[in-house]
């Protein structure tokens, strides 16, 4: 996970990249995206994001959302995941995860951005 979890490797942005991870994971099997997908994953930046949560200002990570296909590895197309899935996702993400108060979905495909984000 820490190719995934940019700059600083700290306990509480691990778990958030972890969670984030298993949230995205969870709704892609439920969306039945799993195995239809080639790679999909969640990144965590190190830079925070202003917010509001419960009425309340936040100071918070963003969580890249990021779900590519390929049959060579050397190109890859995003995939287009159904715009309520990524709804789900977002809410999930938000609501779940300490320490992320912004979602954004990675529309780069390979060649011009690589697959992870290392």
């Amino acid at each position: 996970m820490g190719v995934r979890c940019l700059g600083a490797i700290t306990r509480d942005r691990l778990e958030a990249v972890r969670e984030s991870d298993a949230i995205l994971r969870e709704e892609f099997r439920i969306a039945g995206l799993e195995g239809k997908v080639w790679q999909y994953f969640t990144v965590i930046l190190d830079f925070k994001s202003v917010g509001v949560q419960n009425n309340t200002r936040t100071f918070d990570w963003p969580v890249i959302l990021r779900a590519v296909n390929t049959v060579d590895a050397m190109t890859a197309t995003v995939e287009d995941v159904p715009f309520l899935v990524l709804q789900k996702i977002t809410y999930r993400i938000t609501s779940e995860v300490k320490g992320v108060n912004r979602v954004l979905y990675d529309l780069t495909p390979k060649s011009t951005g690589t697959i992870e984000w290392e």
